[in-house]
């Protein structure tokens, strides 16, 4: 955007919090675009945690000129605009696989715009404690496990001795339904 439109929407340039801003207001909506995207089904495990990742590095985000927000030297800022630049590259990957209907490469891609963005806030609030993917997805698994398990409980992958077992008894009771059929 050029200088004119920056004065009209009241944003300052030079202020070097102003990636700290944009970041959250870019990873808000690429993870509401997902949330649409997802929630007419059922959401996997990895969908769930890629939703999850995003709310964690999102949670308590405070205003830029908070005073829990650090003031970076030039070798930061220069890490913060490489996070940036990475950021929206994702982010125009992921448009094109939401034009597409890729939900898994959607989850993928949040994941990694997340990861930019956790860098981003781990240079403004180095104290701020911020989960990794692998934790969240951890514990969205554990979860996600449980839950399937309470709708279809004790229908896990069956062996093939279970199956050959089961049909078996299948064709038992089929044979004794004929025999009494027979009979009668």
């Amino acid at each position: 955007m050029n200088d004119d439109v920056m004065k009209v929407l009241d944003v300052d340039v030079t202020d070097q919090k102003l990636g700290f801003k944009v970041a959250s207001e870019r990873l808000s909506m690429v993870r509401y675009v997902f949330l649409v995207q997802i929630e007419d089904g059922i959401a996997t495990a990895e969908q769930r945690a890629s939703l999850e990742y995003a709310d964690a590095v999102l949670i308590r985000w405070p205003d830029e000129h908070a005073p829990e927000v650090a003031t970076l030297d030039a070798p930061q800022l220069k890490v913060v605009r490489e996070q940036m630049q990475m950021m929206e590259q994702y982010i125009g990957k992921f448009r094109t696989m939401e034009r597409e209907g890729d939900i898994d490469g959607m989850t993928d891609t949040l994941i990694r715009i997340t990861e930019r963005v956790a860098e981003v806030r781990r240079l403004f609030q180095p104290d701020f404690p911020l989960p990794t993917f692998a934790e969240i997805r951890r514990v969205v698994q554990d979860e996600w496990d449980e839950e399937m398990n309470r709708i279809d409980p004790g229908d896990g992958d069956p062996t093939a001795e279970q199956m050959e077992r089961e049909t078996r008894a299948e064709d038992s009771e089929a044979q004794q339904a004929a025999d009494r059929e027979r009979a009668a």
